[in-house]
């Protein structure tokens, strides 16, 4: 099944802060730990490994939760 997003992509998100920003460094199909938690991920639901445009922060999302950007 092919990925709505793609490393690279440019996509926004809600985060507590508001809308945030940021290009997609990884996409993850398997489980993984991530900042002492576990993370679900698989082929069909991929979890998304996102750098902040203004802080650098990392973050993992879910594509549901992202829109992608204009380029």
């Amino acid at each position: 099944m092919a990925h709505p997003f793609k490393v690279g992509d440019h996509v926004s998100w809600n985060s507590e802060a508001g809308r945030v920003s940021g290009r997609i460094t990884a996409v993850h199909t398997r489980a993984l730990q991530w900042k002492g938690y576990t993370h679900h991920a698989c082929a069909e639901e991929p979890q998304y490994e996102i750098q902040s445009d203004k802080t650098d922060h990392v973050a993992l999302h879910k594509g549901s939760a992202l829109h992608r950007l204009a380029r």
